[in-house]
């Protein structure tokens, strides 16, 4: 069964990483920067995003579609080593999310960073398919949340079933004060 086009079914856990850190050996790591918020500097257009009578991105008619018709967006821009990416997310269930997401040039990108500072959340990614099949995604925090590692595992329905790696902790899927907006958010307050 293929999942819905823009549609993200994940579940989340805390990682429990006292001791040994397995998924480092089996997986490629990836450094993540996250900003949260820079959809407030946006304009969605017939056919693109803009910023400041800038096109940022193109948009497809489902797409504008969908940033019409969806008023509860959460806007990440992503650093993911040199690439950024520019994420539309709305929450729809416990475990499913709305998606929507461009590539965006690095002047673009550093020209909507201007408008900030934003709440962020760095932190390196390892990717790590299992013997099962199913790829997980296991993120330590760096700077204020050095420490915390969360992973998530997609799904192609709520229901299907996993085999837990070992290093799995308690899950968190749905809570919305585990999100990464909500953690770079309280880094922000922290700071201020």
């Amino acid at each position: 069964m293929r999942m819905p086009e823009n549609m993200e079914i994940e579940r989340r856990f805390i990682v429990d990483a006292r001791e040994e850190k397995p998924w480092r050996a089996a997986g490629e790591a990836v450094s993540i920067e996250q900003h949260y918020g820079v959809g407030e500097w946006l304009t969605v257009g017939d056919n693109a995003l803009t910023h400041e009578g800038h096109v940022v991105a193109a948009v497809s008619e489902q797409q504008r579609r969908h940033l019409n018709e969806v008023s509860d967006w959460t806007t990440r821009l992503r650093r993911k080593n040199a690439t950024y990416i520019l994420t539309y997310k709305s929450r729809l269930t416990k475990d499913t999310s709305l998606e929507l997401e461009w590539t965006v040039s690095s002047e673009m990108a550093e020209r909507l960073l201007e408008n900030g500072p934003f709440p962020s959340v760095r932190k390196t990614r390892y990717v790590v398919t299992r013997p099962d099949g199913f790829v997980w995604e296991v993120d330590e925090f760096e700077g204020a949340l050095a420490g915390l590692v969360l992973a998530e595992v997609e799904l192609q329905s709520s229901d299907q079933s996993v085999t837990m790696p070992e290093w799995i902790g308690h899950e968190i899927t749905g809570l919305s004060s585990w999100s990464n907006r909500a953690l770079a958010e309280t880094l922000a307050r922290e700071s201020a």
